[in-house]
């Protein structure tokens, strides 16, 4: 049973933490993260990766929910983590502070 005092923005600033191994950016500043629901079960997250053939795919599902499990409230199991790749990532998807750490310049094609 998840805390009610348990909210989609407490989960995505605690995902802040989790770091693409490959391009040391937390993954809710490269855009990773389509959406956050909390509901009285579970939270569920959906994300996406930057490319659908990512082999990081199993680290990514676990990161997300050993570090969602940190929050007060919530345990690790209470956690679900669905991949999409509809709509396609893009590095458009990135904030500014992820574009500048990894020294790409707004409207620069390719990634």
């Amino acid at each position: 049973m998840v805390d009610e005092s348990v909210d989609s923005e407490e989960v995505e600033e605690q995902l802040e933490n989790v770091m693409d191994p490959e391009l040391d950016v937390n993954i809710v500043d490269l855009g990773l993260i389509r959406d956050i629901e909390v509901d009285e079960d579970q939270v569920h997250v959906l994300m996406t990766l930057t490319t659908p053939g990512c082999p990081l795919h199993g680290v990514f599902d676990e990161l997300v929910k050993r570090e969602a499990g940190n929050i007060q409230g919530l345990k690790e199991q209470e956690v679900e983590v669905e991949l999409t790749f509809e709509p396609k990532w893009s590095p458009d998807e990135m904030t500014d502070e992820a574009r500048d750490e990894l020294g790409h310049l707004p409207g620069m094609a390719g990634f």
